[in-house]
């Protein structure tokens, strides 16, 4: 009976494998085929292109998984840059990509054109030129920048009535910074925004963060997020226009203003739009919230990871201020050498955007020797380049001295060794604006407050896990105990 089974229905197969002879010249006919592709690629890469070197890359996702892992991709990027050169292609999916991590390969590359829409990524041209110079001189410039102190001042004094309030309990200054900044960068923007505004507003606006800190949101949710946020613009810009002065301090007004004057539009061939104001504002917020008050949190974290360096910037702060007498002013933060180089060195270790924004050149270059193809998309890693050891000495080591022994390096795009706000036509135009809340918010924070760590927490135990996304910021938040200063 068992045989009868076994040879009926339920009888196993007979293999399926080819023979032998079969796989042998599948495989030689394969590996024929595949290094004639080869071939072809090499040759017409050199006859055509020389590309930087790389790490090796898979089909379809190229270098992807390479940036896959516990680091950071601006980590991940410096250390394939050690590995394969200051100059480095990677393939993401379809993509083509150079990575820069060395001062005269960035100083090469950030003179050069460039191309895409907004006022990040505006081709030059008179629109890109018009809204840099709006951005950089009506809007982020000295003058402006100057006009919108009382309003940081005001900011800032309702933090620290805050922080004397805890009475001397654990409090989280990193969301007490983050809700400074995003209250401070909206005042900037819209004036005073009323509670119902503030309700609706600020939730989008974190998301929108978050969607692109995790780069992983669904086009429908982006679609969605996109919708809701421009009907809150669309709101609010409609609100300025019903009741705006003819002369107001906030941004939003500043554009309106400039897109009223048609016959200075017309001189310029283009004129700004409700659409161009919208973009603008939005870039404004969602890069302005975190950068500023972000890099405090990092200062903030290094000084308590180091107290003689919080001994010393503390101890220059007080003394200049309680020789002038308070208020905290321009003047005084002007004399704050010490606590300037502590910013710098942050900086350095910790850039706000360590992956300068990314760049698509409009036509083939050579850089380094290399030719860079049409519509390549160029990085430059700023953290790399502060961390290069033919320029900083112990790199990786948290030193002020260093800028105090070299006061003529500064973050204002002329030292390529040191670009934390990039450099030329690119530079960032809040940089005027950023640096003035972080010399502000700190000195306000190391006059006012002694400064401790939770129960149990020593000094070598701060967190300085890093989070990518728009701007750099902790993993993890920081704690800390404020004990009021009365002098």
């Amino acid at each position: 009976m068992d045989n009868d089974y076994l040879a009926a229905d339920h009888q196993l197969p007979s293999s399926t494998t080819p023979p032998l002879h079969l796989l042998i010249i599948f495989f030689f006919l394969a590996a024929a085929a595949g290094t004639k592709i080869l071939i072809k690629r090499k040759t017409s890469n050199s006859s055509t292109q020389q590309l930087p070197p790389g790490p090796w890359k898979l089909p379809i996702i190229g270098n992807l998984h390479q940036l896959l892992g516990a680091q950071p991709p601006h980590r991940r990027l410096m250390d394939l840059a050690r590995k394969h050169g200051p100059l480095m292609h990677l393939q993401l999916g379809e993509t083509s990509n150079v990575v820069v991590s060395s001062p005269e390969l960035a100083k090469e590359i950030l003179i050069l054109s460039y191309d895409a829409r907004d006022m990040a990524f505006a081709p030059y041209g008179d629109y890109f030129r018009h809204i840099r110079k709006v951005t950089s001189e009506e809007l982020l410039g000295r003058r402006r920048v100057k006009s919108l102190r009382p309003v940081m001042e005001a900011e800032i004094a309702d933090l620290v009535t805050a922080l004397r309030n805890s009475k001397g309990v654990v409090v989280n200054l990193c969301r007490m910074l983050d809700a400074l900044g995003n209250t401070l960068i909206c005042r900037v923007a819209f004036g005073k925004m009323t509670p119902k505004q503030q309700e609706a507003f600020l939730p989008l606006k974190e998301e929108m963060v978050k969607l692109i800190r995790l780069l992983s949101g669904t086009e429908r949710a982006a679609t969605k997020l996109h919708k809701e946020m421009d009907a809150m613009l669309e709101s609010i810009v409609g609100e300025h226009m019903a009741t705006r002065k003819a002369r107001s301090d906030d941004l939003l007004d500043v554009l309106l203003n400039l897109m009223e004057e048609e016959e200075k539009n017309q001189e310029l061939g283009f004129s700004i739009t409700i659409v161009e104001i919208k973009a603008i504002i939005l870039d404004v917020i969602l890069s302005g919230s975190d950068t500023s008050t972000g890099t405090v949190a990092w200062v903030m974290s290094e000084l308590m990871r180091h107290p003689r360096v919080m001994e010393k910037a503390q101890g220059e702060v007080r003394q200049t201020f309680d020789a002038k007498g308070m208020p905290i002013d321009e003047a005084g933060i002007e004399e704050l050498n010490y606590l300037k180089a502590v910013v710098k060195e942050t900086f350095r270790l910790r850039p706000i955007t360590p992956l300068l924004v990314p760049r698509e050149c409009r036509e083939a270059v050579v850089v380094g020797g290399y030719q860079i193809p049409e519509k390549t998309r160029v990085m430059v890693n700023s953290l790399a380049i502060g961390q290069d050891s033919r320029y900083w000495t112990d790199p990786e080591k948290f030193s002020p001295e260093r800028f105090v022994d070299l006061p003529e390096i500064d973050h204002r795009g002329t030292c390529f060794e040191f670009l934390p706000f990039g450099a030329g036509r690119r530079m960032c135009p809040g940089m005027t604006f950023g640096s003035t809340v972080i010399e502000l918010l700190l000195a306000n924070l190391l006059y006012h407050f002694d400064w401790q760590l939770p129960d149990g927490i020593e000094p070598r135990d701060v967190d300085m896990s890093e989070k990518f996304g728009l701007a750099l910021r902790k993993e993890h938040d920081l704690h800390l105990i404020p004990i009021p200063y009365y002098p």
